[in-house]
């Protein structure tokens, strides 16, 4: 299967800028690194295999279509949305969030 584009929202932008602000207001620039280098195997695995994501938290909020993929080294979610030309990432969100409202601030369809 060929690879599809990864398009993240601005809310997705905004959560990994948030992110990395987090770990370099704490001096661990390694670990912001790290965080990207995560990020961007996950949008990799996506793009590859987007049929592989979950879909517990989009299930108990009624928002068919919606997945979720975790980093592997980072307590980090990706929530997108399959379409046929693109993934749409929604959010990526720290997994001690408030998962549910996080993603219900998150339009159905918004701009990218």
């Amino acid at each position: 299967m060929k690879a599809q584009r990864v398009i993240p929202r601005a809310l997705a932008n905004q959560d990994v800028e948030d992110a990395v602000d987090y770990y370099l207001a704490q001096q661990a620039e390694q670990a912001a690194l790290g965080f990207i280098d995560d990020l961007q195997a996950a949008y990799a695995h996506i793009a590859r295999h987007p049929a592989s994501g979950l879909s517990r938290y989009p299930h108990e909020l009624d928002l068919p279509g919606l997945l979720y993929w975790p980093l592997s080294r980072y307590p980090f979610l990706v929530f997108y949305a399959r379409h046929d030309d693109h993934i749409d990432v929604w959010r990526v969100l720290h997994a001690m969030r408030d998962i549910p409202a996080s993603l219900t601030e998150s339009p159905a369809h918004g701009s990218t």
